[in-house]
């Protein structure tokens, strides 16, 4: 199925939930925040929300730091 993730068209077997989108792109779930259908998704949702041909993911990475 075709979807699009960060304004990228993809195409992924499915379907399959958001969680599993997030393990093949191999990126962490604790250290992102997705927005499904300009729906943010909660992480306790991940593994219960299911990604449908053409939908629009926008994944953010979340990056530490700080001042010292």
């Amino acid at each position: 199925m075709q979807i699009t993730v960060n304004g990228e068209r993809r195409e992924v077997a499915g379907p399959l939930t958001v969680a599993a989108l997030l393990n093949e792109l191999r990126l962490d779930p604790r250290l992102v925040v997705v927005e499904h259908n300009r729906q943010l998704v909660k992480r306790s949702a991940l593994t219960d929300t299911f990604v449908q041909s053409h939908d629009t993911l926008e994944i953010i990475r979340i990056v530490g730091g700080g001042s010292e």
